[in-house]
Formats: structure tokens, sequence, C-alpha cells
């Protein structure tokens, strides 16, 4: 009997002069190009930090330095009917690594403003990725020290 478990994820927030950083890349699902953060699954024996570390790495080439979290998120995505519990950080972007090599499913990486991502809010992968943009605006997130590994 197989037992039911949410696929673990985490998201980086990281916004500079105005812009945030963005991801475009393919739905496995629909085929269609879609927005996201810098985002994946946690790997076995990471943390949830690492993880957020990895991923926006591999997925825009960007070390980053954590800085809040914003979000602790649970999603049920209509495409593939699987649930998500996200968790999605606040980052600060430190140095771009112009030889990382990007994950091949980004198709590209963009620095977007509110109102270009308000633009494209129907082509967001789900809808934690506009909600949590909102979050930071309202200048709503949590301490690190929310987060506690063992």
């Amino acid at each position: 009997m197989d037992q039911w478990a949410p696929h673990v994820t985490v998201a980086c927030v990281i916004e500079r002069d105005g812009k945030y950083l963005m991801v475009e890349e393919r739905d496995k699902f629909s085929g269609k190009l879609v927005f996201n953060q810098p985002a994946g699954h946690l790997e076995d024996g990471e943390s949830i930090t690492e993880a957020a570390l990895r991923e926006t790495l591999e997925e825009t080439g960007w070390h980053v330095e954590l800085t809040g979290v914003l979000c602790v998120a649970l999603h049920r995505a209509p495409t593939n009917n699987n649930t998500y519990f996200r968790t999605t950080f606040l980052a600060t972007p430190l140095q771009r690594d112009e030889g990382a090599r990007i994950d091949p499913d980004i198709h590209a990486i963009h620095w977007l403003d509110y109102e270009e991502i308000l633009a494209n809010s129907a082509r967001m992968r789900s809808p934690i990725a506009l909600a949590v943009i909102e979050r930071h605006r309202r200048g709503t997130f949590y301490p690190l020290d929310l987060i506690h590994s063992t």
C-alpha cells in the first residue's frame, strides 16, 4: 500500500533595484512556458536552506544569501494532482557565476519589475509565485531562525 506524501519544494524571492529574479521554464504537463521563482525539490540529505541555495544556483547561476522566510504553503497542482509543500525564502543576490551550468529545463532568466510580473500573472507556474511577491511587497516575512534542522 502506497503512503501519501507531499512533494517538498523550496523557492527564493530575490529582489534587486525593484526587479525580481524569475525563471521561465517549460511546464512538463502543459508544455507551456511559465514563470516562477528559482525553485525545486528537496533532495535526500539536504536541509531546506541548502536546497534553496542549490536550486537558485542551478536555475539562475546566482549565488544568494537567504535573509528570511516569506511563506510556507501547501498547493495541489491541477495539472498533475500532486500536492506540494513549498517553503519560500527571501534572498539577496550576491554574485552571478558566469560559468554556472543552468538547468536544461530553464528557457530564460529574467529580472522583472512588479508590473511585468502582473502582466504575466496568467503564466505563473502556480498561484504561489505571485502571492509570495505580494507578501514581499507588503513587507511580510519571518526571520530565518524560524527554520530548524537537526
